[in-house]
């Protein structure tokens, strides 16, 4: 066991405690990674307030990017030294959604609270959330959740992939699968929406169309490659339809608002899609006309990460940023200290943020 400085949270909507907490040594399989940057996601905030259950004391954290101290046995590929992406996508490998090319909804069960690594001094489990607890000094994570990155680049920007980037280009170019010269909404022009803004221009959609509630978001996705924007404000459907002259062959929501997903089929065309990418509370619910939908011929699809395939795509997204197709830097908004968390953590949940980091060094 090692003590490592951790952010704890011990009751829901509180803020994080800054303790010292045990982590163990990596074993079979197991990678351990010394974290140098990692992101505010609002899957952490949502975790931290209880709308995605979980267990107390936990310990959030799961868009990170360091560099590796340790394996254990049965690691392939990965050794000390190599600076590495850390994912919350634990894939086992051998399920059938693995074996069909979706490590995203793996069906082999992890425990985060019987099977962490990390524990209180008196040797009491943390819940790990999201198979990361990033929000730390180190993890100790499993080898599929690890990609390895090229030593020189840099980790705040490295550290965006994991989650965000993944989510917001994965979810347009895989799950939706957009075709070229195809019309694209995206709902939201926070980290992920700009990241499916990028994505869907990448897979050379036509039009690409953000919406949010916010002036100034919206200009920022005009950078990040939006054709038009819509201020999110009495029935931007129509004002979308009117900028394209039809309905939407694919809308990403990518915020996290059961009432933004009521509205989502409104933007569709004959056949087009809705692709769910933010996520509301476990409590909240969304209602639609499945007779009209079916009746256009229109449909909703879940999308988990992108559906990517880690060790596959992160190498193929560090080599479109590289080639400069792909903005990562411009989507930092703040630089912080694991000290200064729970203030990161407020400015995430005021929406003006892109991406906020924590420096770990």
């Amino acid at each position: 066991m090692q003590t490592i400085r951790a952010a704890v949270c011990r009751e829901n909507n509180a803020p994080l405690t800054i303790e010292e907490v045990q982590l163990r040594a990596p074993e079979t399989g197991e990678v351990e990674v010394e974290i140098e940057a990692v992101a505010v996601c609002h899957s952490d905030i949502s975790f931290w307030q209880g709308g995605f259950g979980g267990a107390l004391p936990a310990v959030y954290g799961h868009e990170a990017a360091g560099v590796v101290t340790r394996v254990g046995d049965g690691v392939h590929g990965i050794t000390a030294g190599d600076s590495v992406c850390v994912t919350l996508i634990h894939a086992c490998g051998h399920c059938t959604p693995c074996q069909s090319g979706k490590p995203t909804i793996c069906s082999t069960p992890k425990d985060n609270m019987a099977g962490s690594p990390i524990s209180d001094k008196d040797g009491s489990p943390i819940y790990q959330a999201m198979a990361s607890g990033a929000f730390a000094d180190k993890v100790v994570v499993d080898q599929s959740q690890i990609c390895v990155i090229p030593g020189d680049m840099a980790k705040d920007v490295a550290s965006l992939i994991s989650c965000g980037v993944i989510t917001g280009v994965g979810a347009a170019v895989f799950t939706a699968d957009i075709q070229v010269g195809q019309d694209v909404v995206v709902i939201g022009a926070g980290g992920v929406g700009l990241n499916a803004i990028q994505g869907a221009k990448i897979a050379g959609a036509r039009r690409v169309v953000a919406v949010d509630m916010l002036a100034d978001k919206l200009e920022v996705a005009k950078e990040f490659g939006a054709t038009d924007t819509v201020l999110a404000e009495g029935k931007p459907w129509a004002e979308v339809k009117k900028i394209l002259g039809h309905g939407a062959d694919v809308v990403l929501v990518t915020v996290g608002v059961a009432q933004v997903y009521d509205q989502a089929p409104r933007y569709l065309g004959q056949g087009g899609r809705v692709v769910m990418v933010g996520l509301p509370h476990g409590d909240k619910v969304s209602s639609y006309s499945p007779l009209m939908m079916a009746n256009q011929g229109q449909g909703i699809v879940g999308s988990m990460m992108g559906d990517v395939v880690v060790k596959r795509d992160i190498p193929w997204i560090i080599d479109m940023y590289q080639q400069g197709r792909l903005k990562l830097d411009e989507l930092i908004s703040g630089r912080w200290t694991l000290d200064q968390i729970n203030e990161a953590i407020a400015d995430t949940k005021s929406g003006a943020a892109r991406r906020n980091v924590i420096m770990m060094k």
